[in-house]
């Protein structure tokens, strides 16, 4: 074989070679670029607002809170006392508490199911002795005066006392959480971020900036989608969850990927690579 043709053979496996690496390192850039979640994807209330010349720490936002109206199957705990002690007895008091505090007051939101009174098909719960009203589409006050008026059937106003809560704030955590599952919060006001929170959190590939949230209202549901990046959501009626909410997050287009999360994932597993590459070349050569 002539030097000639020796070099000529030399150029062309080192072309190939050159082909075969920088097929590599494309492959290597795409598995950097696609992997690795950015801090701007994953920081809860950013201050998102370009245009915002200071920042908006220490500002006192207000709350936009709807006054919650009682839903279908939603259940209230009812609570009526009297002075006399036969009519308690009739009335079957409810003590949800005493109740919870015999469970150990943990994963209790059961006891105001078990002890409470659930809103029917029709809109109408069911007490014992004043018999069926309709609360639907009332606030608690309202449900509270309701059943008063009722209960002046049998007792003089200044000899009872009512009081109507709802059994805790009941909601559905779906997709990339840590923990999702059906969940109660035994709190009147529940902020998404508790919600959240009580979760276990959101994974690292979960979509913050488009959240949906399912939320029942009076007349049907609705679907809601909420960007949880945006500090301006403390000023929005999502800001606090309602009972029989749903929270559902979709993952980003990494997961789909497989790449890694962190620095140190893309990195380990594009070393994997490489070294699976590199032996491909020998092998081939």
């Amino acid at each position: 074989m002539t030097l000639g043709k020796h070099i000529d053979i030399r150029k062309i496996e080192l072309f190939e070679f050159m082909k075969k690496l920088n097929f590599i390192i494309f492959c290597t850039c795409c598995i950097c670029f696609s992997g690795c979640v950015p801090n701007k994807k994953i920081v809860y209330m950013q201050n998102l607002d370009q245009n915002a010349s200071v920042s908006r720490s220490g500002e006192l936002i207000p709350y936009q809170i709807d006054e919650y109206r009682l839903q279908l199957n939603d259940v209230i705990d009812v609570t009526v006392k009297t002075t006399s002690a036969e009519l308690n007895e009739i009335l079957k008091v409810n003590d949800s508490e005493s109740h919870i505090r015999n469970m150990g007051g943990l994963n209790s939101g059961d006891a105001f199911f078990l002890n409470g009174y659930s809103i029917d098909n029709d809109g109408l719960v069911n007490l014992p002795l004043i018999g069926e009203i309709k609360l639907l589409g009332m606030n608690v006050k309202e449900a509270k005066l309701a059943i008063e008026e009722h209960l002046k059937e049998y007792v003089r106003e200044d000899n009872f006392y009512v009081r109507v809560r709802l059994g805790g704030i009941r909601y559905s955590a779906l997709g990339e959480f840590n923990r999702p599952g059906k969940f109660t919060i035994l709190q009147n006001q529940v902020t998404i971020f508790e919600a959240i929170a009580n979760a276990g959190d959101m994974t690292t590939v979960a979509k913050r900036e488009t959240i949906r949230l399912v939320r029942q209202y009076p007349d049907g549901t609705r679907t809601h989608t909420i960007n949880l990046l945006n500090d301006k959501i403390i000023e929005s009626d999502f800001f606090f969850i309602r009972p029989n909410d749903m929270i559902y997050a979709e993952p980003m287009k990494v997961k789909q990927l497989g790449t890694g999360m962190t620095l140190a994932q893309t990195l380990q597993l594009t070393l994997s690579v490489v070294t699976v590459a590199f032996l491909f070349i020998n092998a081939t050569n």
